[in-house]
């Protein structure tokens, strides 16, 4: 069984789910999702949000997906925007469910548990979940402690190095078929990857840069390398099943990205990483 949280956005809907103490806190909509965009049909409504709920996955410590100011304790990340803004305009209430990694958003998607999410679009993912098309591209990397001899990615693969990645995500498919002599630590979540930097149990930390340049924040002296070992393509996410809401979908992403809300949503969230030309 998961161990979610579920955020809602206003007292009455909560109220009105008979939710109480599994209710940690309540969440506005994003400045985005208070402005029409497009109109809906009430079909495409039904098929994005059955329950008559957005149900939207996020997991913290990304922010591609869900991120908190330590000072303002705001909520930022493009899923937890995204949701909002598609919930604003589908006129439903939204939920915001956590779970401790991206590999749970997704199982949680599989069965249906959550609406959307916002991740990396790939192959795999692709034969259970069905996707927009990419809307950002990000540098994977690698974070190293502070005075670490690993300077490049070349340099991870080698015998003795402990190499963390966040279990059952895509960076542990790849990384475990690339690399031969390093040894992958798969970590159930973020928080979990920090204490494991600072207490010299990991040599280096592998994904998305969003996420690394948040976690080199935590890990005093930690720096995130500068070179690349491949690209994440990030797309909205729904379950399979769902086909004739995705026309609509796509055209709404399209319009944020358009507009420039969707650059907006990764400003306030701190999105570091994106892919920059070779």
């Amino acid at each position: 069984m998961h161990t979610a949280r579920r955020f809602v956005k206003s007292f009455a809907f909560a109220a009105l789910l008979g939710l109480t103490a599994c209710v940690s806190t309540w969440e506005t909509p994003s400045p985005a999702s208070a402005q029409a965009i497009l109109s809906v049909a009430p079909e495409v409504q039904q098929t994005l949000a059955p329950t008559g709920v957005l149900r939207v996955g996020v997991y913290l410590g990304s922010p591609t997906s869900w991120v908190r100011d330590a000072k303002t304790r705001q909520s930022h990340g493009v899923a937890f925007e995204l949701g909002h803004a598609l919930g604003q305009q589908l006129g439903v209430p939204v939920q915001v469910v956590e779970y401790p990694r991206v590999a749970e958003v997704i199982e949680a998607l599989k069965r249906s548990e959550v609406d959307m999410t916002f991740t990396n679009a790939t192959a795999a993912r692709a034969k259970d979940i069905a996707f927009t098309p990419a809307l950002i591209q990000l540098e994977l990397g690698v974070l190293v402690p502070a005075n670490s001899r690993i300077q490049s990615f070349a340099e991870v693969d080698r015998a003795n190095v402990r190499l963390g990645v966040s279990q059952g995500s895509s960076s542990q498919g790849v990384l475990g078929a690339r690399l031969k002599q390093a040894t992958l630590v798969p970590v159930p979540s973020l928080s979990v990857a920090q204490q494991m930097l600072q207490r010299g149990e990991l040599d280096a930390f592998a994904t998305n840069k969003g996420i690394l340049f948040e976690l080199a924040e935590k890990v005093p002296g930690a720096q995130v390398l500068k070179d690349r070992w491949g690209l994440e393509n990030l797309a909205m996410a729904i379950p399979k099943g769902r086909d004739m809401a995705m026309p609509y979908l796509r055209e709404f992403a399209q319009t944020l990205v358009s507009r420039g809300e969707l650059q907006k949503m990764a400003s306030r969230a701190g999105l570091r990483g994106l892919a920059q030309a070779d």
